[in-house]
């Protein structure tokens, strides 16, 4: 039996984008050793993150954002960043890590409009995270695991 990948996924802010992600990973594959951070941490996860993940019964109303510097001294099998430009706003990891890869979308922080039009901004972000993290998950984890 394989020991658990270690994964770091990594935003600005760790209120949104990396909590779906690792409310997606921790859902898949409870064995994973899953963690999020951010270089500039939220003062909390966006109320908006909670209600739509919370819609397809994942709970995320225990996270809180954490800064990428908790993390340094450890080991990764991968670190993700979720930023959409990630050379410009994601963070770099400097830590030991086997691999590194870009999963990137909107951040849907910056969404306009309604209340339900930012909602559904919320929910096609939470839906291609999902698709994109359930792909990571069963063609690159899956094949490796003993």
């Amino acid at each position: 039996m394989c020991m658990s990948e270690r994964i770091l996924i990594l935003c600005t802010g760790n209120s949104c984008r990396s909590q779906m992600a690792e409310g997606f990973m921790k859902s898949l594959d409870p064995t994973l050793d899953v963690f999020s951070a951010g270089t500039a941490p939220a003062s909390r996860v966006s109320s908006k993150t909670i209600a739509v993940m919370k819609e397809i019964g994942i709970s995320l109303e225990k996270a809180y954002p954490k800064h990428v510097d908790q993390f340094v001294g450890e080991s990764f099998d991968y670190v993700i960043t979720v930023c959409d430009h990630a050379k410009e706003t994601c963070p770099v990891f400097l830590g030991n890590v086997k691999q590194r890869l870009h999963i990137g979308l909107k951040d849907p922080a910056n969404a306009t409009g309604t209340e339900e039009e930012v909602m559904q901004v919320y929910r096609r972000v939470r839906d291609e995270m999902r698709e994109r993290f359930n792909n990571f998950y069963r063609t690159i984890l899956l094949p490796y695991r003993g």
